[in-house]
């Protein structure tokens, strides 16, 4: 699993080495593994489309503490999202994890990702870093920045100039063609 130090990068860096890696939950004895493929950076108290721009408060308070914590969230009252987060303790940043390809296939949106790896606000604090029942492990996948996408953030239009930081990271392989279907190569 991956260690506190790694989190504690500058989080475009952590969001882009996401890419590549498992995601693992532990419920029950069984542990269930999709490999990320789809990220999204928020960094700072000025970055506008980050809940932390409004200062720390009780939803916000776990993107303060050390990083390699879970951040979940609800919205819309309906999907959970999960994030992990990132840097020095005491400046919030963490990285949304929005797409992972699993045995099912590919599973894209934060709130679906939630949904099959039976994340909610329980988890939210957990510690990623001690392989309880969440965590991140190295798949032993080297991706290069030419397999990296960098698109805008989305569902942040309110976020002005930073709703277009190309903060959100995608594996090429899972970018959407015309038409609407994911590519994807073969052998992955």
């Amino acid at each position: 699993m991956l260690s506190r130090e790694y989190f504690e990068q500058n989080t475009l860096q952590v969001a882009r080495g996401l890419l590549g890696k498992r995601l693992v939950r532990r419920t029950e004895g069984k542990s269930l593994r999709g490999r990320i493929v789809e990220v999204e950076a928020y960094v700072g108290f000025k970055d506008r489309a980050s809940h932390a721009s409004r200062g720390r408060t009780v939803r916000t308070d776990v993107m303060f503490g050390p990083a390699g914590v879970a951040y979940v969230y609800l919205v819309y009252g309906m999907h959970y999202c999960f994030n992990i987060v990132t840097e020095r303790e005491g400046y919030p940043a963490a990285v949304l994890v929005r797409a992972v390809e699993h045995a099912t296939g590919l599973i894209d949106g934060p709130g679906r990702v939630c949904r099959l790896f039976q994340i909610d606000r329980a988890l939210n604090g957990a510690d990623l870093t001690r392989g309880r029942h969440l965590w991140v492990e190295d798949s032993g996948d080297i991706v290069t920045g030419r397999e990296i996408a960098k698109l805008p953030r989305v569902g942040v239009d309110y976020a002005g100039e930073w709703a277009t930081k190309p903060w959100r990271f995608r594996l090429k392989a899972f970018v959407k063609a015309r038409g609407g279907a994911s590519k994807r190569r073969a052998g992955r």
